[in-house]
This record gives structure tokens, C-alpha cells and sequence, in this order.
């Protein structure tokens, strides 16, 4: 073989590389694949941002066009819808899909009540047109027996089924009384346990704070599945006020419990959510995304 001389091929010229230039690319591509390999897993799994809309709830209800822009101006590249948002006709999802790809943002997913479950297929249609391919379900009701809770579980696998078939996931959101036992079994060990591996278990970790769990030790017993999370702060306080602050003030293990789940969770999402504060809803969801982006460096 020649060696980084010119040859003709096909009548044109062409110049061979020299085993040298060679040799160099080789190295080039074993650097790159040595660097790659010492990049930790999540490194490479950077989670979408986006806003739950309960957050601006009263906005929303206001002004749906107006809220969106202000909340893509502010730099959210997604957004959560939630409630009522199930009675939509699909032409007016069209409308909001619309506004959505007008201003630069995602729907990453949506909150669905329990009563919403069996109409999965109008569910789906909804989701399909928002372009969201994650139906979370938003409460399963309080029941006040284990059993209760096997039944929410089988609510969500029956609904799984026919969202997978779609290519679409479903999840569960849970409330502090998801982590407080019930007959000494906590129901989101229930739920976890009664559902398949493909549900996804959407972690709120103010709620998690409230009822004395550990966000932490939730997310590295269930790897995979935690692929959604919603970023409430708490500190401790009487009723709801425990949860007027904004992300960063209560919680001091944030960046940690970010890692984590980054690391081993699956996670794809992390929405802001944030129900009440003295500020303005807008001024507060647009601090907490600035905290949040200082938290992930």
C-alpha cells in the first residue's frame, strides 16, 4: 500500500493518509472514548426544566395565551398541565399546542384526578396533541385501608397498559399521605410494589419532607423510576405555611438529592412547583428557576 502519497482513482486524485496520520486519528478516537468513559452516567442525562402550572394557577384561569408567553419568557423550556384541564375538547388542545410551539416550550407532561382514568384513550388523544407522552396521575382519593391503595395500583397498571400501547407512560404523583402508614405499610411502597416497573413514580419532594420521609432513600430504592420530579421546598411550619418559601430556602439537601436521582432515578423531568408565597406567583416561580439553575451549576 502507498503511504501518504497522491494516487488516481476513478481518474481523480486522491491522497492516501500516511500510517503516521493514521495512527494519530486512532489515538484521537481512544482519548474520546477514554474521556467519555470517565463522564459519570447522569452527566449525559440533563433533565428537562419545566413549570408545574399550578404554580400560576389564577393566571392560568385568567389569561391561558398570556401566562404561557410570560412563563417562556422567563426561560422555562416546559410546562405541566394539571386538572381540568382533562374536560379540553381536542380542538381547543390544538389552540394551546399552538400557543405552546409559538412560544419555544414543551408540554412534558400532565396531572390527571383519578375520574380521569377511565377515559385513558380521550386521555391519550389530549396528551398526543400537546405533545406529552407522560399521564400522571395527580391523586388516587385518600383511602383509608390497604387494599384501597392495591386498587389505585391496579387503576394505574390497567391505564399503563393501554398508554405503552400508545407509546405513551403513566405515573403517580404523591401527596404527603402517600409516605404516612397505613396499617404499617406506607401506601407509595404499595403502589410501587403493585405496579409495573414502566409507572412512573413522580416524587414531590415538599410533600415527601412533610410526612418525615427521605426524598434521598425514596429515589435509590426505586432506580429508573423516578423520571418526573416536582421541586417544592418545606421547612417545617404549621398547615400550609411550611411551603411558603421559595426553592432552596427549607431543604438543605437539594443538590445531593438532584445527583441521586440523576444518577440512578431515570430522571428526564424537574418541574417547579410552588403553592403559595408572598411574592407575586410570577416573581416567585421566576426566582425559583434562577435557584434552580444555580443548584444544578
Amino acid at each position: 500500500m502507498i503511504d501518504g502519497r497522491q494516487v488516481i482513482v476513478r481518474g481523480r486524485p486522491r491522497f492516501l493518509a500516511s500510517s503516521s496520520d493514521r495512527l494519530v486519528r486512532m489515538t484521537r478516537r481512544q482519548l474520546l472514548a477514554s474521556a467519555t468513559a470517565a463522564i459519570p452516567a447522569f452527566a449525559a442525562n440533563k433533565p428537562v426544566i419545566g413549570l408545574e402550572l399550578y404554580s400560576v394557577r389564577e393566571e392560568l384561569k385568567a389569561d391561558l395565551p398570556g401566562t404561557l408567553k410570560k412563563v417562556a419568557a422567563m426561560g422555562y423550556p416546559g410546562v405541566e398541565f394539571f386538572g381540568s384541564y382533562g374536560d379540553w375538547t381536542p380542538a381547543y388542545a390544538k389552540e394551546v399546542r399552538a400557543i405552546l410551539d409559538g412560544v419555544g416550550m414543551k408540554c412534558l407532561s400532565t396531572h390527571n384526578g383519578i375520574r380521569y382514568f377511565p377515559e385513558v384513550p380521550r386521555i391519550i388523544e389530549l396528551n398526543r396533541i400537546l405533545g406529552s407522552n407522560l399521564l400522571i396521575m395527580s391523586s388516587g382519593g385518600r383511602p383509608e385501608k390497604l387494599d384501597g391503595w392495591k386498587e389505585v395500583a391496579a387503576t394505574l397498571t390497567a391505564a399503563d397498559e393501554k398508554a405503552r400501547a400508545a407509546g405513551m407512560r403513566t405515573g403517580y404523583h404523591n401527596h404527603a399521605l402517600e409516605f404516612v402508614p397505613v396499617e404499617g405499610k406506607r401506601p407509595m411502597e404499595v403502589i410501587a410494589a403493585n405496579t409495573p416497573k414502566s409507572v412512573v413514580l413522580q416524587l414531590d419532594v415538599g410533600t415527601c419532607l412533610q410526612a418525615g420521609s427521605d426524598p434521598i432513600a425514596w429515589v435509590k430504592a426505586n432506580p429508573g423510576r423516578i423520571v418526573s420530579m416536582h421541586l417544592k421546598d418545606w421547612r417545617p411550619g404549621p398547615e400550609h405555611e411550611g411551603y411558603q418559601i421559595l426553592l432552596g430556602e427549607g431543604y438543605s439537601k437539594w443538590k445531593e438529592l438532584l445527583g441521586v436521582a440523576r444518577k440512578t432515578g431515570g430522571l428526564e423531568h424537574l418541574l417547579v412547583e410552588q403553592e403559595g408565597h408572598a411574592l407575586p406567583p410570577f416573581e416567585t416561580v421566576e426566582r425559583c428557576l434562577k435557584n434552580l439553575k444555580k443548584m444544578l451549576g
